[in-house]
């Protein structure tokens, strides 16, 4: 994008700056230029133009939690792959959990990622670094020298922290530096060789279950944690409607607590497996329609602060196999906003609540020390997302452009696409549906 660009006729939203206009935004050097309203006049006619009748434009999604697989599994994804799928859904930043191997437990581990997204990377890619070395839950790694060279939090997702002890020091220490400690919620003892959610349809499914109860029991533990230390902490993928209650209980008694949910936990439930569709197969597992409603509730209401995707890619010769056998994730990059949208389209949630939980609320736990991101603010970088929020498609896992193919949405047909993703400036993905008309 070497000229100036005009994006006009949009539906222009932007929940940091309680913004819901029709108007048009223009684009120079890389950062946005001008906003008006759709009676205002850019202040100069030499652009490029994108006409955005009928589609929402919007900043940057922000995703706080992925899987991006190098190094080590680069048969499943690399950072190169998964930047560009994550354009595809709209995702101007994302942030990359440290299990990769060797895990991100090192300035070295950092510095690695950071090179490679700077060189490779269609967006904007964040490291996350471990809490313990090797995410072995032993010896806490050097949280330090990961902050300092560009950690945005730190976690051992993939693997809890059992050791209280490690917990309570890695949030001690994680005060020095202002960053989140994100924990995978789980007991292990508890769901060692479970496959799903523990109920009636792991019964019928014969099926070894995974019961709320080894979440919230880690949950409710790291809360008391955070609690005594004062730590920032973050839950990753809540998925039961007992931990939606404890967060909103440590929320009103002042613990400094903010929590996700993943578009397949808001719309998906434990019936997905029926079938024993191994794509379904999940950690934290679909759970029971009262713990969706309950997360939809709670996101509505605030208590779940944003929407991440924890996407997991895995190749498909890992998934083509017996249910028991096959490795939990799901490829969710590509079908989140269309996921999503049916809490909108079902008036289950607002389109600004969802837009804001996408943007300026992870932006707001991430901070400002990569730039002002989630906004749409004149002199910021352009990072934007234009969907069309009432365009039909039928989700097909071949045309992915992750390397995970592994979607249970797959032949599904979803309501709002992305056609547009723009990053610094530049595009990142662009529907080919979609004409720049050059003056």
């Amino acid at each position: 994008m070497k000229k100036a660009m005009l994006i006009k006729n949009g539906r222009i939203i932007d929940p940091s700056q309680n913004m819901d206009v029709s108007g048009s935004l223009s684009i120079k050097d890389g950062r946005i230029s001008w906003l008006g309203g759709k009676d205002e006049t850019p202040p100069s006619s030499n652009y490029e133009t994108l006409d955005a009748k009928g589609l929402v434009v919007c900043p940057g999604f922000i995703d706080m939690h992925c899987h991006l697989r190098q190094p080590g599994y680069e048969e499943k994804e690399t950072i190169a792959s998964g930047s560009r799928a994550a354009a595809k859904g709209g995702f101007t930043t994302i942030c990359c959990m440290p299990n990769t191997n060797p895990a991100i437990d090192s300035k070295a581990m950092i510095d690695y990622v950071k090179s490679t997204a700077s060189a490779e990377a269609a967006i904007r890619v964040l490291p996350i670094g471990c809490i313990t070395k090797k995410s072995a839950g032993i010896e806490l790694a050097e949280m330090g020298e990961m902050a300092e060279a560009g950690a945005i939090a730190f976690s051992d997702d993939g693997m809890p922290v059992l050791n209280s002890r490690i917990m309570s020091q890695a949030m001690e220490y994680s005060l020095a530096f202002g960053l989140s400690v994100i924990d995978h919620c789980e007991d292990t003892s508890l769901s060692e060789g479970g496959f799903m959610n523990e109920g009636i349809v792991a019964t019928r499914l014969g099926l070894c279950g995974i019961p709320a109860a080894t979440e919230e029991n880690i949950v409710s533990r790291d809360i008391a944690l955070a609690e005594f230390t004062g730590a920032r902490l973050h839950i990753a993928h809540a998925s039961t409607a007992g931990t939606l209650e404890l967060i909103r209980q440590a929320k009103n008694n002042g613990v400094n607590i903010t929590a996700e949910a993943t578009p397949h936990h808001l719309t998906l439930t434990e019936d997905r497996v029926i079938g024993y569709d191994t794509n379904a197969k999940v950690n934290p597992p679909l759970r029971a329609k009262k713990d969706v409603e309950a997360l939809v509730q709670g996101l509505k209401e605030g208590v779940i602060d944003i929407i991440a995707t924890d996407h997991a890619p895995h190749t498909a010769s890992e998934k083509l196999c017996e249910f028991s056998l096959a490795p939990f994730g799901i490829s969710g990059f590509e079908t989140a906003l269309g996921s999503l949208m049916s809490l909108v389209h079902n008036k289950r949630i607002g389109l600004n609540a969802l837009i804001a939980c996408l943007t300026s609320k992870p932006a707001k736990i991430i901070g400002e020390r990569f730039g002002k991101l989630g906004t749409l603010a004149v002199g910021v970088n352009a990072d934007i997302t234009i969907f069309d929020p009432n365009l039909e498609w039928t989700v097909d896992t071949s045309e992915f452009v992750s390397r995970g193919k592994n979607s249970p949405l797959n032949g599904e047909k979803l309501k709002g696409k992305v056609m547009v993703t723009i990053y610094n400036g530049k595009f990142a993905y662009k529907d080919e549906s979609l004409a720049v008309v050059s003056k």
